[in-house]
Parts: C-alpha cells; structure tokens; sequence
C-alpha cells in the first residue's frame, strides 16, 4: 500500500509538474490566427492559416502542415484546440501554418491524386507539390513577421506524402521534416495495393470521398457516397465492370 500510495503522489506531482492539459490549454491566449490565399508560381492561389505566437519577445521557427483534407476550423475566429503534431509543441512556441492543398476545400486549382514529381520543369510555370511547399516558404518569409528563419514539416499518411514530395528541391529554410506514414509505395502498402493486391473497397471508397471533382473552393468535404447498400461485396458485384461507377 505504501508504495501504491507514493506511485500515485509522483504521477499526480508530475501532472502538475506538466503545466495546463489538453483541456485546460486554451490557444486564443497564447496566438493569434490570421488566413491567407498564398499565390504559386502559376498563379493558382493556396489557402493557409497561419497561428503566430502573442510572444514577440523572441522568433520562432515555422512548422508547416499541408493536407487534402482541410485545414479546419475556418474562419478568423476560429482556432484549433492543439496546434502542432501535439499539446506540447503548443506549449514549446513555434509559428504554425495549416494549408490546403492543391485543389482541396478552400484552395484553388485543381487536385491530382499522387500528382508526379516534375523532374524536368519547361517553364516557371511547371508546378508540383514540391514546387507549391517551395513557394508557401518563399511567401511565409516575406509576409510573416518574428520567425527566425527556420522551417519544419509535418504529416501522417497522405499529409506525410506532402512532406516526402516538399524534401525534394528542398527550399534552404527548409531545416526538418517528419513523413509519418507516409503513402509513397501505392503497391506494396497498405493503400491501393497490398503486396500488389488491389483494394478496391478501400481504393473506392477513399477517392470517392477525397477526390471527386468539385465546382468551386469550400469548406466541407461534401456528402459522402450513397453505396445504396450496407454490403459492400453486393454493391460491386451488382455495379459490374468499374468503369460504369463514375
């Protein structure tokens, strides 16, 4: 009992210790959030909000985030209740920027699944994904005010893809990346293949809610796809050849 007694009273000390939870962390007082429409190369407009530290005693270094799947909340007034891979980089101090992708929720353009690194560029219009992060950077260090220079990048799965590609042709401020997941290997993964065999539930379901072509920018997903049946096996056995299920 004695030594149940003092485990407790160590962990209780060392939550103390910690500083505010997860619950208690409130963003607002600590940053201030501002949204930007980041133009490329090409012209095509990016969405990205960027969380700046109220502190301007010192610079912080820039981390940035960039998904397909929506950099929500939206709006000014709107924060995240962590910012950062988690409540402790909050805590640490960094400028942190989310942003929309090419062709996703609120950024123009249009999205390409896995779009292809351009080796050879023709032109300073040829644009990639490593070229949008390239020109993100190049807009944040201009634009953005109290940062030392220094960036970072961050994602798990698809969002780790984005990281992979933005290491290529590197900008200089680029200093560290972290590709958690990432969805690189569509043939040996556990994506649209698994050891070359193809998911078609998974590949299926995961374009039709994430790459659909849509009319305008926006801030929701839309409506998922009505199957018109719980059972997934019946619903491709009665669809027939793929190519009829646009």
């Amino acid at each position: 009992m004695k030594i149940s007694a003092g485990i407790t009273i160590l962990f209780l000390a060392l939550l103390q210790a910690g500083g505010p939870s997860g619950d208690q962390y409130d963003p607002k007082a600590y940053y201030t959030k501002s949204e930007h429409m980041i133009p490329m190369r090409d012209g095509v407009r990016l969405f990205t909000i960027v969380y700046s530290p109220r502190d301007q005693s010192q610079k912080f270094p820039i981390m940035i985030h960039r998904t397909p799947y929506g950099s929500a909340p939206y709006g000014p007034g709107e924060f995240r209740r962590t910012l950062g891979p988690s409540l402790e980089f909050s805590k640490e101090g960094f400028i942190f920027v989310y942003q929309d992708v090419r062709g996703k929720f609120k950024s123009d353009g249009e999205f390409v699944v896995m779009r292809p690194i351009l080796e050879n560029k023709r032109s300073k219009s040829d644009t990639d994904e490593s070229t949008d992060l390239y020109d993100t950077i190049d807009w944040l260090l201009a634009n953005v005010p109290n940062h030392n220079g220094r960036v970072g990048q961050w994602g798990i799965s698809y969002p780790g893809s984005q990281v992979v590609w933005g290491m290529i042709d590197a900008h200089p401020a680029l200093k560290a990346s972290s590709p958690q997941a990432p969805a690189i290997d569509m043939f040996l993964g556990d994506d649209f293949h698994h050891n070359g065999a193809f998911r078609l539930m998974y590949t299926f379901s995961w374009l039709s809610g994430s790459a659909r072509v849509r009319s305008a920018p926006t801030e929701t997903r839309g409506q998922p796809f009505d199957y018109g049946t719980p059972d997934g096996y019946r619903f491709f056995l009665d669809a027939g050849s793929i190519s009829s299920i646009n």
